[in-house]
């Protein structure tokens, strides 16, 4: 199947990071207008100017999305961009947390959960109306296998990203009068990334294991027996905001090589 997405905007929050950047670079090469977002300026501009070279249509607005207003003037910028609407909104952005539960604070724990649930939520609330004027939108969320099993030391990322799923299975309900699917993504660790680097390390000074060791818990968990590539994870995120998962809404999908099945 050839996913093409022309004459379509895509929205993209995250995208100054390893996945959003190429998530991004996936939906201009299949014909997309890409507008992105991400609180790194700097990160953001270099990712702009890296879509624009190769001839996308791209645009960017930096912004904090724990903040409603700063969410809302992205999702204004993104719909005048895209010729006055927003048809794929894809949330990527999410940060992690780790240490035993007693020692999370509550700055922490609300933290995690301001930029992986509120941040979603603010960018559904805004975009919902301009997909809800249209009929038709695809909603991408981002979940983690951590949302489905939760992780030893990351209790308040596990409970943030399995808030995600209920998110996202509520809204499927809610929208899909109106034409528009809303489905979430849960993947596994997931090399050169930011994400996994953050992990390994806390790993490390948490248990006491060195980086070897830790990459061989891990992957012997796998039944694939490595780790997901970028790669994996925008071809399974590009197929859900097609025309090909037009019947699919509601579902939490991992892409873990096996090692979350349900």
């Amino acid at each position: 199947m050839i996913l093409r997405f022309d004459n379509q905007t895509a929205l993209i929050t995250g995208a100054a990071g390893a996945i959003g950047k190429s998530i991004a670079q996936g939906f201009a090469e299949g014909g997309a207008r890409v507008f992105i977002t991400d609180i790194d300026q700097a990160g953001l501009d270099q990712s702009v100017a890296a879509l624009q070279a190769g001839g996308a249509q791209a645009a960017g607005l930096a912004a904090n999305i724990t903040h409603e207003a700063a969410v809302e003037a992205v999702v204004a910028a993104a719909a005048k961009f895209g010729d006055g609407t927003v048809d794929i909104l894809v949330n990527v952005a999410g940060v992690v947390g780790q240490g035993k539960v007693e020692a999370i604070t509550e700055a922490e724990w609300d933290h995690i959960f301001g930029v992986n649930c509120k941040g979603t939520f603010f960018f559904a609330k805004h975009v919902v109306p301009l997909m809800k004027a249209r009929q038709s939108g695809k909603i991408v969320n981002f979940s983690s296998k951590s949302g489905k099993t939760g992780s030893a030391i990351m209790s308040s990322y596990s409970a943030a990203k399995a808030a995600v799923i209920g998110f996202t299975q509520a809204l499927a309900y809610e929208l899909a009068d109106f034409g528009i699917t809303v489905n979430c993504l849960c993947p596994g660790i997931t090399d050169h990334t930011g994400v996994w680097s953050n992990v390994s390390a806390g790993y490390i000074q948490n248990l006491g294991k060195s980086r070897e060791d830790v990459i061989k818990q891990f992957t012997a968990k796998v039944p694939l027996k490595r780790l997901a590539q970028i790669e994996d994870i925008v071809a399974v995120t590009m197929f859900m905001a097609s025309r090909g998962a037009d019947y699919m809404t509601g579902q939490a999908i991992n892409v873990t090589g096996g090692r979350e099945m349900h």
